[in-house]
């Protein structure tokens, strides 16, 4: 799909793999709307590109309704990043009902809400282009993060049927699979990353994978590529892969 002059909305855009996509996406001649919570760090980034700023804290379910009606009143979508999304590590039994109502929301009520709401503009142009960044815990889950993994391998699930709901039109749905990046996710999911392997990738290489898929009509990306190799085991060889996990401690 060619972006140049195509207009392209990425949620999460604050931070991140959603503030490097964002200016990947400028590079490449896209006019932006940018979505986030924080308004200031929106502002900068919209000055850099020229992109229109929407700010909703999607942990509330209106205010997915109301930006989805502000994206609407913009301008016509062809480009949609579902990026937004929030963490949380440790036990289950230590979570609030309130850290699970917020994980399902942000993570996954929110994109499926949105993508519902922009969807048949998305069909109505020639050619279009839905994402959305999940993670390779919802493709392999992960210790400590059960609700996270859940809720990401839903919006997996969501991606590859409406993938299938849509085929034959012009619009194309990709899936890009990050495993660990170096942005501020960690410290604000309460919990550092303190593995030494795998290390965590900059922000912009998942970045220039969405870029690249969009552009390749490509329906699964994993940053790094060799993420694709636990998926494939575990697909094959499920006994095999929960030995190795269990020794390692889960995949993640």
């Amino acid at each position: 799909m060619e972006l140049r002059g195509t207009l392209a909305v990425v949620t999460g855009a604050s931070s991140g793999i959603g503030a490097a996509t964002a200016l990947r996406l400028h590079e490449a001649g896209a006019r932006l709307i940018l979505h986030g919570r924080d308004a200031g760090r929106l502002a900068a980034l919209a000055e850099r590109t020229g992109g229109t700023v929407v700010t909703a804290d999607f942990a509330d379910p209106a205010a997915v309704t109301a930006a989805a009606g502000e994206i609407g009143r913009i301008g016509e979508v062809d480009v949609l990043v579902n990026n937004a999304g929030i963490g949380w590590a440790g036990p289950v039994a230590e979570m609030t009902a309130e850290d699970v109502r917020r994980l399902v929301q942000v993570n996954l009520t929110a994109p499926v809400e949105l993508t519902r709401a922009l969807l048949p503009g998305l069909l109505a142009r020639p050619r279009a282009s839905l994402v959305f960044v999940t993670s390779i815990a919802g493709r392999t889950a992960v210790a400590g993060e059960s609700v996270y993994s859940a809720v990401k391998a839903g919006l997996d699930t969501f991606a590859e049927s409406l993938r299938f709901e849509v085929a034959g039109s012009g619009l194309h749905v990709g899936v890009v699979v990050p495993g660990v990046v170096d942005t501020e996710f960690f410290t604000r999911r309460g919990r550092p990353y303190e593995r030494r392997s795998p290390k965590p990738v900059p922000p912009d290489r998942v970045a220039a994978a969405i870029v690249a898929g969009i552009r390749r009509d490509q329906a699964d990306r994993y940053v790094p590529g060799w993420l694709k190799l636990p998926v494939t085991v575990r697909g094959a060889l499920p006994s095999v892969y929960r030995a190795l996990a269990s020794r390692f401690g889960g995949s993640g």
